[in-house]
């Protein structure tokens, strides 16, 4: 899990919340079942069974893979459309290639986050690389759906390709963890995410045994996603290993902290996505790849999709049309 790192955290800015800060309780502790999307790949679900009132702002978010594919094995999502929010591909391991039909998109490889504002609706496609499908490889990546609040729902879409050597790179004050910030902002350090809904988005590393205690936005909700390895969160040290979510209270700081062995030995780090938004408030209605704010406007949505009117596929690519069903109906998984 390399996404991106340092030789030495203490030449880093150190972070950690003020001594009287309040810690957030943890309420819930879930762990996120697995599946399959798009053309195959396996996924965990990160938040199955989280009421949506700890979400807003945040839809779903699927950890794709971690796998090891054999030449000829690696898969990706096939044609469709988006409309209303916005997708977050965080790739960890390995290479993603996206393109949609506005003629946006691009390559991601490790530590790279392609941030994509689905808005008033494209098709899109992402796959892996043709070198990557002969030799095979590690994947492991996340994919996040951040809603878009009504006033910016029909917005023109946007691309953000953000490398992973543009991520804002914090620590602890003892040096323990690294703090990678995606997307907002940590005790005053900027995130290169641009949001349309404020969020912070971080992927931290803890070494064996360390902690981090971090400053959290009042008026943000609180979730941390246990990518590996294993630990606890809260003051009252709830245990999480690797694919559950833990659902934090009120307060305005986090506490996260690493088991002194991971995996039955003292070496190998647990890898946390922290993720902190201000939740919109507002009536949510979601089918498969469109999440807007009534039925009537999802209704319009995909007689938008049916008529082409969401965009045409490139014919360079020589691939039928993509149609709702190729997503799931409940709109879980990471359709990209």
């Amino acid at each position: 899990m390399p996404a991106v790192t340092v030789e030495n955290p203490l030449t880093l800015p150190r972070v950690a919340a003020p001594a009287d800060a309040l810690s957030r309780p943890v309420l819930a502790v879930t762990t996120a079942p697995t599946g399959f999307e798009g053309e195959g790949f396996p996924v965990r679900r990160a938040f199955a069974g989280i009421n949506y009132q700890y979400l807003d702002p945040f839809i779903m978010m699927d950890q794709m893979g971690e796998v090891d594919y054999a030449p000829g094995e690696p898969k990706g999502t096939p044609w469709h459309p988006h409309r209303g929010f916005e997708t977050v591909t965080y790739l960890i391991d390995g290479t993603f290639v996206h393109q949609d039909s506005n003629g946006g998109g691009g390559t991601i490889r490790n530590g790279d986050t392609q941030w994509m504002t689905a808005g008033s609706g494209l098709l899109h496609i992402e796959a892996p690389p043709e070198s990557l499908v002969m030799s095979g490889g590690l994947f492991h990546g996340l994919q996040l759906w951040v809603n878009l609040p009504a006033s910016d729902k029909m917005m023109d879409p946007r691309y953000q390709d953000i490398r992973g050597g543009e991520v804002q790179l914090l620590t602890s004050p003892d040096g323990g963890a690294l703090l990678r910030v995606i997307a907002g902002e940590l005790n005053g350090h900027l995130g290169p995410g641009i949001t349309h809904t404020p969020i912070t988005m971080i992927h931290a590393t803890l070494r064996p045994g360390a902690q981090i205690d971090l400053p959290w936005r009042k008026d943000f909700n609180g979730l941390a996603y246990v990518l590996a390895g294993r630990g606890a969160v809260g003051t009252e040290r709830r245990p999480v290993r690797m694919g559950q979510t833990a659902v934090f209270g009120e307060g305005d700081s986090l506490t996260v902290w690493a088991d002194d062995t991971q995996n039955g030995s003292h070496t190998g780090d647990l890898e946390v996505v922290l993720l902190g938004g201000r939740p919109i408030r507002e009536p949510m209605a979601h089918y498969g790849p469109f999440v807007m704010n009534s039925q009537a406007e999802l209704r319009q949505a995909i007689e938008d999709f049916q008529a082409g009117r969401l965009g045409t596929i490139p014919a360079v690519h020589g691939l039928g049309e993509p149609g709702v069903g190729e997503t799931q109906a409940d709109g879980s998984g990471a359709e990209g």
